[in-house]
């Protein structure tokens, strides 16, 4: 494993990166020692500190186990670790970027789309008073205006898995999504304005089915197009 010092003042967080794209991209296979600690403060050039952090970090993500008194193993990512890794799998280039935001978007809509139908009961009237006020900022809040929308929507059907779902698949978008919706032209899509005070409607008036309804056709739109691309591509460079 070739590795480079790494001269920055703010370490463990690089540390982290560095040995994390290195197990995504299978530099470093499933089963495989990391080097110890002091071999790889050496490598980076770091203290040690920086290091045992930086493992820290990479054993909670599920990309290692760290076995007392014996050696540090690479884990296989697919079967250990989570989802906030998703921007590191497509950066480290293991799953393309375009199939990456594809994955997001689909779980998104079956996130979306049940907490739309819970919203629509079990929001309190402030709340849906909210959400119709949030849908009229669409298109000019673009991609902010969106976050604040569903985050009021998911916070609205009181499923606290949901919402950590979101917190993870926005940091997804962020990462990997928003520069190629815009790239793609596919941000009229997902800010759509119309859609959105349909959906707002739906949840005001209590409306369940209405609400999962609209949902599932505004995001799947977005999420054929991206199938779409992703075959053309597939076509092209095979």
């Amino acid at each position: 494993m070739e590795l480079e010092p790494i001269t920055r003042v703010a370490v463990s967080d690089e540390v982290f990166a560095r040995l994390a794209d290195e197990i995504l991209s299978a530099r470093l296979s499933p089963g495989e020692p990391l080097p110890a600690e002091r071999l790889l403060a050496e490598k980076f050039a770091v203290n040690r500190h920086a290091v045992r952090e930086a493992l820290k970090r990479l054993r909670q993500a599920g990309l290692i186990h760290i076995a007392q008194g014996g050696r540090t193993r690479v884990l296989d990512w697919r079967e250990n670790a989570g989802l906030d890794i998703l921007s590191g799998v497509a950066a480290a280039g293991v799953v393309p970027p375009l199939k990456v935001l594809l994955d997001i978007t689909q779980m998104r809509l079956v996130v979306a789309a049940d907490a739309a139908r819970l919203c629509a009961v079990r929001a309190d009237d402030e709340r849906r008073a909210l959400i119709v006020d949030l849908a009229q900022q669409y298109p000019q809040g673009g991609f902010e205006a969106d976050e604040r929308f569903w985050t009021a929507v998911i916070d609205g059907s009181q499923n606290v898995a949901y919402r950590l779902s979101l917190n993870t698949l926005l940091a997804g978008m962020h990462d990997v999504g928003e520069t190629v919706f815009r790239a793609l032209e596919l941000d009229r899509e997902l800010l759509d304005r119309q859609a959105h005070l349909d959906l707002a409607s739906a949840i005001a008036r209590g409306d369940a089915d209405e609400a999962r309804a609209v949902t599932t056709q505004m995001l799947g739109g977005v999420i054929t197009a991206l199938q779409e691309m992703t075959q053309s591509i597939e076509e092209t460079t095979n």
